[in-house]
């Protein structure tokens, strides 16, 4: 049975739903102009993380980039 020939796999565009190569240069978008609209939309917020952190340790880091007080920081009041 002959080997079955490979076609180059299309996926679209998150931005606008432009069928987008594998191979293409701004995989996977279709341009460096919607990889801008994406970038743009994490910036502002429009895109959101919904699922809570659940891990302690990665709670704990997060408390002390944010000022909150971690057990190995100060505690001088």
């Amino acid at each position: 049975m002959p080997a079955k020939k490979k076609s180059a796999k299309l996926l679209r565009c998150p931005t606008c739903d432009m069928l987008v190569r594998f191979t293409d240069e701004d995989f996977p978008f279709c341009s460096d102009r919607c990889r801008k609209i994406d970038l743009g939309k994490w910036a502002s917020g429009v895109y959101k993380i919904s699922s809570p952190i659940l891990d302690p340790e990665v709670l704990e880091d997060l408390g002390g980039l944010t000022g909150g007080r971690g057990k190995d920081q100060n505690n001088d009041e």
